[in-house]
């Protein structure tokens, strides 16, 4: 089996559940508390461990109760960890997370050690960046770190797959080091200026994503679906249809399916309907890397 490299942020979710969301200057009783682990790197790196990838996480925490505690938790999971530094100077990433009655949330991320990931942080795991079967990242950590992770991959031949989560302008060298790019419609509007409602405006919007450097582009569209553009040719992947409990971090849970599926050798559009399948199982249930499936719950016929 081919090792996936993921290389991203880890956070601690602290979610408070009430009636509705304060005011400012307003304090709210009768809240009920949650608390999750989170982060996109890390909800991918669970997501691929359970479905039955080798996984190495690189990622940054704090000296502090937050990031053994995640440490911990990656272990459990069969996640290699020796990898996920610690920042002295630097608290875990943490996620507060207002939520109402309604589901409405907001939410204040204080990203902490993921901040300070960095090109120098990496060399220590060079080698299985550039021996991996494929390398997976976000954008919750620096983009040049992202960039230094792509091009050392690349140059070795290793696929590199992009989550541009959340979305932000790419610096050309990074898209041109892709094989693979996996953007929701709001993400692909914002790197390509296509608003994307339908699978011509996803060809539209993949086409120019194709146009910038990118090999594969895979856009997901939630309950719609997803759209797979490679090789000049689209493909619409439709979502399992399902009861809807809680959407927090489908999109790690197919990213992190899609990795898997990938590694083992399948094709492009076998491997999204996979990572289709496993995301349709996690929105069945709460949380975030507490919702991602295991291998036996995932069966495409």
């Amino acid at each position: 089996m081919k090792k996936i490299v993921v290389i991203g942020s880890t956070n601690t979710d602290m979610v408070v559940k009430a009636a509705r969301i304060p005011a400012p200057g307003e304090t709210i009783l009768g809240g009920r508390f949650l608390m999750n682990p989170g982060g996109k790197g890390a909800n991918q790196a669970v997501a691929a461990a359970r479905l039955g990838g080798e996984v190495v996480f690189v990622a940054k925490v704090g000296d502090d109760l937050f990031g053994r505690e995640a440490k911990a938790l990656f272990g459990r999971e069969g996640i290699r960890t020796e990898y996920v530094f610690t920042d002295p100077g630097e608290p875990s990433g943490v996620a507060l997370i207002m939520v109402d009655g309604q589901g409405e949330n907001c939410i204040a991320v204080a990203s902490g050690a993921n901040g300070t990931l960095s090109p120098a942080d990496l060399e220590a795991a060079r080698g299985e960046i550039e021996q991996a079967g494929l390398v997976l990242m976000q954008l919750e950590t620096p983009v040049e770190t992202v960039l230094c992770a792509a091009q050392w991959a690349a140059a070795k031949g290793v696929p590199v797959v992009l989550n541009p989560a959340p979305a932000c302008a790419l610096p050309a060298a990074l898209l041109g080091c892709l094989s693979m790019i996996t953007p929701n419609e709001s993400e692909a509007e914002l790197l390509t200026g296509v608003k994307v409602t339908d699978e011509a405006s996803a060809e539209v919007a993949a086409r120019a994503l194709c146009a910038q450097g990118v090999k594969r582009v895979v856009i997901t569209m939630g309950s719609k679906g997803a759209f797979v553009y490679a090789d000049g040719k689209g493909a619409w992947v439709p979502a399992f249809k399902v009861e809807a409990v809680d959407t927090t971090a489908a999109g790690d849970v197919f990213n992190g399916a899609l990795a898997v599926a990938l590694t083992e050798g399948r094709p492009l559009t076998e491997s999204v309907i996979f990572a289709a399948k496993a995301a349709s199982v996690s929105v069945t249930r709460m949380g975030a890397q507490a919702s991602a499936p295991h291998r036996d719950e995932v069966t495409v016929h």
